[in-house]
């Protein structure tokens, strides 16, 4: 099994789009995760959407000069969690959504990004029935799998703290839910938890893509010194059932969850090395 490995852009914020591009090639790595965020990444979605098209031709280009790949596509509507879910009760934010999720999708076929990854949705507690909000989500998201499959796009969610499923037990009850659905899986969302790597590992089998970084308990983000997560473990079971998508290499530097302290370039560089070495 061959995997190939992918650096996120949103990993260093500071630098300019060109710059990063330059960066992660000048690392050796072959594709880019690309982010678009709302009001916290290179490209948001507001500003792209208003020629995708164009948006996307001009990304597939900066990326073919740089001999990089387009590994996915990573659609956040809003800064938070909750102002745009998917699941929101309102309906015009639902609309709103849906009609960005389409335009992520042209984006992603014109960059050549044949993946897409969004965020699942929130539990509004105080507004509705827990029930209610799984329910909507479920909806919603299956919306999101056939219009991304009639395009030919994989879509998956990212399993995070503080969405409608905190824990592994929760992620994969929603993918069985949901026909087409698979996971963006990131394990430092339950490392972070305290829970160990063997309740996360069964998540492995329904991934489609994989965001790596280093963490322990009480910290979503550590120094690779610090990691508790055993990665050539991970690429064990990836090879055990087939995994055949991207392995992101994904820091954030963002004031939150103490994202911001550490090294993103040289915790970048320990990891890769460290996944090469058991890919190698």
């Amino acid at each position: 099994m061959t995997l190939k490995l992918a650096c996120a852009d949103f990993t260093f914020p500071l630098l300019a789009h060109d710059k990063v591009l330059d960066l992660i090639a000048l690392l050796e790595f072959q594709g880019v995760d690309v982010g678009l965020f709302e009001g916290r990444s290179h490209l948001w979605p507001s500003r792209a959407f208003e020629d995708p098209r164009g948006s996307a031709r001009a990304l597939a280009g900066r990326l073919r000069d740089r001999g990089l790949e387009a590994a996915d596509v990573f659609l956040q509507t809003a800064p938070d969690f909750t102002s745009f879910a998917p699941n929101h009760p309102d309906p015009a934010r639902r609309r709103l959504g849906r009609d960005w999720f389409e335009r992520t999708l042209e984006f992603a076929n014109v960059c050549g990004a044949g993946h897409v990854t969004a965020l699942p949705g929130v539990t509004f507690d105080e507004e509705e029935p827990p029930t209610e909000s799984w329910r909507r989500c479920c909806d919603e998201l299956a919306w999101r799998c056939e219009a991304a499959a009639a395009r030919g796009v994989v879509f998956a969610i990212e399993a995070h703290v503080g969405s409608i499923v905190p824990t592994p037990a929760a992620a994969a009850e929603l993918v069985r839910s949901v026909p087409g659905l698979t996971l963006t899986l990131d394990y430092t969302h339950f490392t972070r938890d305290g829970r160990p790597d063997a309740e996360v590992e069964p998540l492995i089998a329904l991934a489609s893509h994989f965001h790596a970084r280093c963490a322990r308990p009480g910290r979503l983000q550590a120094c690779f010194k610090d990691n508790t997560i055993d990665y050539h473990r991970v690429v064990d079971v990836m090879k055990q059932v087939g995994y055949s998508g991207y392995v992101g290499v994904e820091y954030v530097w963002i004031d939150w969850e103490h994202c911001n302290e550490v090294d993103n370039l040289s915790e970048s560089i320990l990891l890769r090395d460290h996944i090469r070495a058991r890919l190698g």
